[in-house]
């Protein structure tokens, strides 16, 4: 049996505690472990590949929309497997970099392999035994298949094997209405393809704030069709690569038929507890196989902890970043450190993008009672820089959450270009102290910029129900 003073399963952000541990002593040694590309989720297939194609549709739906401001341009033509391509390279640059690092790192076992607890403390790896008296379990996820008819014959792309792609689909229809949905409907629309998005949600991005998802849907619906409330029943070829996806309408009981060339199943993600046996090594989960953790991240087994998706928790890569540095300081540095996940941030990448943090309109309604919410709402449109990138026909805003008593943020939602990074102003004040939207009233904000529409959000705020405010219902 091979001892290590630290085992790491997952070479996402758990790696930074590695780094972490053996750079302060030079004679411990750890054992790191993953059977996919070195970089965890986020680099290898998840939010930065498909970030790196989202940037080529933003460019592509940029020159689109030109003629409004007296320029004309058009795309003469989309080079599908160079934009896919250039992403493999990029990624593929990052990953072999990593992979360099893990296998020459005099202080790291690389195991590029799979691995199960068959003991506490004790995993198999390959034809070794390893033992060590602390472990990260940074396990990430998978995508979730639905369990529909004929699904596995006809075959389907994940968001996976959506990165191995070398032809683009003539026709794509993507099964769920969540942010992967969303983002790789956008990007396949922009590229060319007929898309169909089948949500069994009533609602595009449930998730979040109710006028902020019907906002997108409106204007994703402009370059796409999208079918909510739907649920799949049956998947069957049609002719020699075609496939045929029969849903049912939820509300109506009707069932209509979308033909297709490719089928995207984007409907969620689950655990890989199961493939690590994680019972087996003491570690306790939930009903659907996310790993339990206390509010320090440390699970059930003493001196094991997890962190990012492996507890079902956010699935963000900020959040699993946040996450490495509260298991930090619980487990290496002995700093008792409770996680808040009080205020975590999401955007979609999309056209318009979307942006939340904290509560949703009813999520503070219910919370704080009507009489304890303030509401505050701006138009893109009726901003000078809005004005000059022609926003002034679209529904694009900014909503803002605050308790009346006390002004303190609880909830901000934005729909319109940049709402990634108008975000975040409003997060950072979530992050202080007393949390309230006072430093954006007393503070200056830069006329003519974007910003200045989060800056008349918050300077908007009134009770709830105020005649001024429409209601999302």
């Amino acid at each position: 049996m091979r001892e290590y003073d630290l085992i790491a399963i997952g070479t996402g952000s758990g790696m930074s505690i590695v780094d972490a541990v053996l750079s302060g002593n030079p004679s411990a040694r750890a054992a790191v472990i993953d059977d996919g590309p070195p970089g965890g989720i986020c680099l290898t297939r998840g939010c930065i590949p498909s970030k790196l194609l989202l940037y080529p549709a933003e460019v592509v739906r940029t020159i689109q929309g030109a003629e409004q401001f007296g320029i004309e341009a058009n795309v003469k033509r989309i080079r599908f497997e160079k934009v896919m391509d250039r992403m493999r390279h990029l990624i593929g640059t990052d990953i072999a970099q990593i992979r360099q690092v893990l296998t020459t790192s005099p202080q790291i076992d690389y195991y590029p392999t799979s691995a199960a607890f068959v003991a506490p403390y004790t995993l198999r790896v390959g034809k070794e035994t390893i033992h060590a008296p602390r472990i990260l379990l940074g396990l990430g996820s998978r995508p979730t298949i639905p369990p529909v008819e004929g699904l596995p014959e006809v075959g389907y792309l994940t968001s996976d094997t959506v990165l191995d792609l070398k032809e683009r689909p003539d026709r794509l229809v993507i099964l769920g209405g969540g942010y992967i949905a969303c983002e790789y409907g956008y990007f396949f629309a922009a590229m060319g393809s007929a898309v169909t998005i089948l949500g069994r949600n009533p609602r595009l991005l449930p998730g979040e704030d109710p006028e902020i998802s019907e906002v997108l849907r409106e204007e994703l619906s402009r370059s796409m069709k999208i079918l909510t409330n739907h649920e799949v029943v049956r998947v069957k070829p049609v002719g020699r690569r075609g496939k045929s996806v029969a849903c049912r309408d939820r509300a109506t009981g009707a069932t209509v038929a979308v033909d297709a060339d490719e089928l995207l199943v984007a409907t969620g993600r689950s655990p890989t507890s199961d493939l690590v046996n994680a019972k087996t090594g003491g570690i306790t989960l939930d009903t659907q196989g996310w790993v339990v953790v206390d509010e320090f991240l440390e699970t059930s087994q003493k001196d094991v902890w997890a962190l990012g998706d492996a507890t079902g928790k956010f699935p963000f890569k900020h959040k699993a970043n946040y996450d490495a540095k509260i298991v930090y300081y619980n487990a290496i540095l002995g700093r008792p450190t409770r996680a808040d996940y009080h205020a975590v941030p999401h955007a979609v990448f999309t056209d318009p993008e979307v942006a939340s943090v904290g509560l949703t309109e009813p999520e503070a309604l219910t919370q704080l009672g009507g009489e304890q919410l303030l509401v505050g709402r701006q138009r893109f449109a009726d901003t000078a820089k809005g004005e000059a990138m022609g926003l002034s026909e679209t529904k694009f805003f900014v909503k803002v959450l605050a308790e009346t008593d006390t002004r303190r943020l609880v909830g901000a939602h934005i729909v319109g270009p940049r709402a990634s990074d108008l975000i975040q102003e409003l997060v950072t004040l979530m992050y202080t102290p007393a949390r309230t939207v006072d430093p954006i009233t007393d503070g200056m904000h830069i006329h003519p910029a974007l910003s200045e529409v989060v800056e008349r959000a918050v300077l908007s705020l009134r009770p709830y129900g105020a005649s001024h405010h429409h209601h999302a219902t």
